[in-house]
């Protein structure tokens, strides 16, 4: 038989165990930043996690719940839409790079870091934290008051 029509790698998973390794790849890069894994499966997640960034940086409900469909946190969907994406609103395409590292001792598998192309992690205007208010200097102290002895009470 000839492998004609089909799309993507099997990883030797059921599809639905592939679909789920496959979230929880994305769920990691986006929470992480960067990801160290074979060079296999950072090529089958690059595209994927591109499409999903695409859709972040458009932002509308429809899109957002689509990131929430493909990732498996509630809270990484967001973290993708509202911290990350408007990082990246800039670049046409080409969110993510693929390094390869080093070659893994057990099975001599080439190993590879996924990462984002330009730095997520540094502050932008809208993200920054707000400065904290300064402390009153002249600060009154009040000594603490002594808890009231109980009454013994006689039946």
């Amino acid at each position: 038989m000839h492998r004609h029509g089909y799309v993507g790698r099997k990883f030797g998973r059921e599809t639905d165990q592939r679909k789920a390794f496959i979230k929880g790849l994305v769920a990691s890069l986006f929470d992480k930043g960067s990801i160290e894994t074979t060079l296999v499966r950072a090529k089958e997640l690059r595209p994927i996690a591109e499409t999903l960034i695409t859709k972040a940086i458009v932002g509308d409900l429809h899109n957002r719940r689509q990131i929430i469909a493909a990732v498996s946190t509630l809270k990484v969907a967001h973290k993708l839409v509202d911290e990350i994406a408007p990082k990246l609103k800039d670049r046409k395409g080409g969110y993510l790079r693929i390094k390869p590292t080093r070659v893994r001792i057990g099975d001599n598998t080439q190993m590879a870091r996924i990462s984002f192309v330009d730095d997520i992690t540094a502050a932008t205007p809208a993200t920054k934290p707000a400065e904290k208010p300064a402390a009153k200097a002249a600060t009154k102290k009040v000594p603490a008051k002594k808890p009231a002895a109980k009454k013994a009470e006689t039946k």
